[in-house]
């Protein structure tokens, strides 16, 4: 008999199955993991914010953007495994776990989108320098970063739709930490192929296409960089781009990994693996790559210091 997908049908995350001791050592390791990544990401906002100059700058704009999405991607699923691991309950209902898939995939292919936008951005920064204040101007930011967000929910609706006709007959256990489009097909009693169909056409229009322009600019930038005269220069240039380059290659390689393959070649166990990267890693590793170890970032964090305590000392001063 199949179950009734009406709201009150309920799934069983399994998670990582082991003992007690090691169940409490993952509870820690993802719960400083996800203290790092939104304290990191509110710490970049609050600099990039608080700053007067970069706050104006075109790529500190689409970062403060970026680094607000990665802390609502992280949160999407780690609180409910964290809550999983110490109380036992492993359940959720259809409803949650259909709202967890969309929001989980609208912002991850936001994510996708915007580092195609930032790709873009070094391209007209390194590449054409002397038109890149001309082209890359604060509207065209604000329509780019818009759009990156707006195409990145819309595009989600193609997952949820064939997510919610799917019907479950026999186990309702997800081998999983969070519920995913992927995991929700193995268990379902459906036809899957035309299921199969769109979330193909999806994977394969969005993520390859998102990748074809962030290689392309990618690209582009390494050329340039080659044809500098200076090789503290080309030094200079090839850190900063092979920093972005392993994390997006990173996260493109997981994704592309795990939704861009046929249903019979899924791997549960080695999924959740390969999901613990882009799902909870590259949402920490990304802000400490394109903002902590830049030197503008770190010179606006000085700056901002040297500030409040010139500020400080004010207050203390008009006190007495």
């Amino acid at each position: 008999m199949k179950v009734n997908q009406t709201g009150q049908s309920e799934f069983i995350l399994l998670g990582f199955p082991s003992s007690n001791e090691l169940q409490f050592l993952l509870f820690m390791v993802f719960l400083v993991f996800y203290i790092l990544t939104v304290s990191t990401n509110l710490f970049i906002i609050g600099i990039l914010m608080l700053d007067p100059i970069l706050r104006k700058v075109p790529m500190y704009i689409f970062l403060n953007h970026f680094s607000f999405l990665e802390i609502w991607y992280i949160t999407v699923t780690v609180p409910k495994m964290l809550f999983d691991f110490r109380a036992g309950n492993n359940v959720i209902t259809y409803n949650g776990c259909i709202v967890q898939i969309y929001f989980f995939f609208a912002l991850g292919l936001t994510e996708l989108f915007f580092l195609a936008v930032m790709a873009y951005d070094r391209y007209l920064a390194i590449c054409k320098p002397l038109r890149y204040h001309s082209i890359m101007t604060r509207t065209l930011c604000t329509q780019l970063a818009i759009c990156s967000w707006v195409c990145g929910f819309l595009s989600s609706f193609f997952l949820i739709i064939p997510s919610s006709r799917l019907m479950f007959c026999r186990s309702t256990t997800l081998n999983h930490f969070f519920c995913d489009f992927i995991p929700l097909l193995t268990i379902s009693c459906n036809e899957t192929l035309v299921t199969d169909r769109v979330l193909y056409f999806m994977a394969w229009f969005i993520i390859l296409y998102s990748f074809f322009l962030t290689a392309a600019s990618y690209a582009y930038i390494i050329r340039t960089v080659f044809r500098l005269p200076s090789k503290i220069g080309r030094k200079k240039a090839f850190s900063t781009c092979a920093s972005h380059l392993t994390v997006v290659l990173t996260f493109y390689g997981t994704i592309i990994f795990m939704y861009i393959r046929p249903s019979t070649k899924y791997s549960s166990d080695i999924d959740k693996v390969v999901s613990v990267f882009y799902a909870v890693v590259i949402p920490l590793v990304n802000p400490l790559v394109y903002t902590l170890r830049n030197k503008d970032v770190q010179e606006a964090l000085r700056r901002t210091v040297r500030r409040n305590i010139f500020f400080s000392l004010c207050h203390f001063f008009l006190l007495i």
